[in-house]
């Protein structure tokens, strides 16, 4: 009996998989498609996309010879 319970367990996580898989290739298949292809994915809509600016760099830091050595 527990067998039989362990083979509809795993039976109804496959068909899940299979499920949710066939959703995410709904949504994104011609673009994994376009990918795979090294094409450019087709442009539905333009999208404006703001940058920040970069974060002024660090400045280096002062480590005395010890420290120098150690490394």
């Amino acid at each position: 009996m527990i067998a039989a319970f362990g083979t509809l367990v795993f039976l109804a996580t496959l068909w899940l998989l299979v499920v949710v898989g066939a959703a995410v290739l709904e949504e994104s298949g011609a673009k994994i498609a376009a990918a795979l292809k090294g094409k450019a994915e087709p442009q539905a809509s333009l999208v404006t996309v703001r940058l920040r600016a970069r974060p002024r760099a660090r400045q280096p830091m002062r480590v005395g010879p010890e420290l120098r050595a150690a490394a």
